[in-house]
This record gives structure tokens, C-alpha cells and sequence, in this order.
């Protein structure tokens, strides 16, 4: 992480992973999930559905999205929430392609 001051503060450029950067456990995987989550919580306010239309919609239980609306969605996996989105409409392409160097990452990005 590259720091400078800033008004006499230090200052951080993060890595554009804050889990990462806070150093938790599973740092990819908990920003995708939480880019996921964002995305579907956009999909719900751009489609006016209640949290029961949505459950209904996603296949998943109205408790689900209740625990979804303020970030908690430890009890939801990668796959399923990218399954929610595509039944509220949306498309999903995920690429593979050899890494510039020794070992690849995941990357999380919404067009």
C-alpha cells in the first residue's frame, strides 16, 4: 500500500480489496459476495419489489433478503447470489484467461 500525508495525515491508497486491505480472512471471496449483494439490492430498487417479491423472485427465503439489506449474507454462496441475479434479470459472464504472472486473481466487475 503506497502512503503519503495529506494535511499532516498518513494516508493509504488502498488495494481496491478493503477486506484485504483490513487483512480478513477470505478477503476475494468477501468482495465478490458483497459486489453481488450490491448489485442485487440496485435490481430490487430498480424493479420497486418489496422483499417478499424479491425472495420470490430469487427463489430464496423473504428472511434471506432481510439478512441481505443490511450485509449480512455469510448464509448465501457466490453461486446462489449470482442464481438471484439472473432471475432478476441480469447477466453474468465470468472469463478465464492465463495470468500475466505466476499466480492469477479473481476480479469483480460490474459494466
Amino acid at each position: 500500500m503506497k502512503k503519503r500525508l495529506f494535511d499532516g495525515i498518513e494516508v493509504h491508497r488502498g488495494s481496491g480489496n478493503v477486506f484485504a486491505d483490513l487483512g480478513l480472512a477470505n478477503a476475494e471471496k468477501r468482495k465478490i459476495k458483497t459486489g453481488l449483494v450490491i448489485e442485487i439490492r440496485k435490481a430490487m430498487k430498480n424493479h420497486g419489489l418489496t422483499q417478499q417479491e424479491a425472495a420470490k423472485r430469487m427463489g430464496i427465503t423473504q428472511p434471506k433478503v432481510s439478512d441481505m439489506m443490511p450485509g449480512d449474507f455469510s448464509n448465501l454462496s457466490e453461486r446462489k447470489l449470482m442464481d438471484c441475479l439472473t432471475r432478476l434479470g441480469y447477466d453474468i459472464e465470468i472469463k478465464v484467461r492465463p495470468a500475466k504472472a505466476g499466480t492469477g486473481h479473481l476480479m469483480f466487475a460490474v459494466a
